[in-house]
């Protein structure tokens, strides 16, 4: 049974109700730490109080992180969020191919970049992206959610593409700024929850 109160909120604000919790909640909570409060502020923030993301946009994002870091309890409470928030089951499964690809991508570009080999440059990827060409969340947002993900998982090429391509797409700077802290945000709770 969970003492702390903070967490409690939290986890009734992700709608979590059976959650076990992991050692590393068991020490953050038998040390009465600080960084439950900060962590469910910056949860809420990023989740409910956006300036440039829509609600359902932001919950979107969160279950894109949460899929590529493999997390259920999350997967689970962030697509019900996103389905009260008018998300479609063919928006939900786009973000699950999204992250997907951006994981075979991420992947693939990474070793490109650290290689800096001619012969691995410019060999075609070969790679099929159809998704990429007319998604159900739009071109700009697909764009974005590949931008979170690749920001997560660390590909600097990938990160460089798609944030230009967000631009290139309609989408300001500070919108991609909030896009990006709410993958890391995110990212960080799982890191405290799993």
């Amino acid at each position: 049974m969970i003492q702390n109160e903070t967490f409690v909120n939290l986890l009734a604000e992700l709608q979590i109700p059976n959650y076990t919790p992991s050692f590393t909640v068991v020490a953050l909570i038998n040390a009465d730490a600080r960084y439950i409060k900060d962590l469910k502020i910056n949860v809420g923030n990023v989740l409910n109080n956006a300036q440039y993301l829509t609600k359902k946009e932001a919950l979107l994002l969160a279950l894109g992180v949460a899929i590529n870091e493999k997390f259920d309890l999350l997967k689970e409470a962030f697509t019900n969020l996103a389905k009260e928030n008018g998300a479609t089951d063919a928006e939900i499964s786009e973000v699950v191919a999204c992250t997907s690809l951006m994981n075979t991508n991420n992947i693939f570009y990474r070793f490109r970049h650290f290689m800096k080999k001619d012969f691995y440059s410019n060999q075609p990827a070969g790679i099929k992206m159809s998704i990429m060409m007319n998604p159900v969340l739009g071109k700009a947002f697909f764009e974005l959610l590949s931008l979170v993900i690749s920001s997560v998982n660390g590909c600097e090429m990938c990160v460089t593409s798609h944030e230009a391509s967000v631009l290139q797409h309609g989408y300001n700077e500070s919108k991609i700024f909030e896009a990006v802290k709410l993958g890391a945000i995110i990212k960080g709770l799982i890191t405290v929850l799993s």
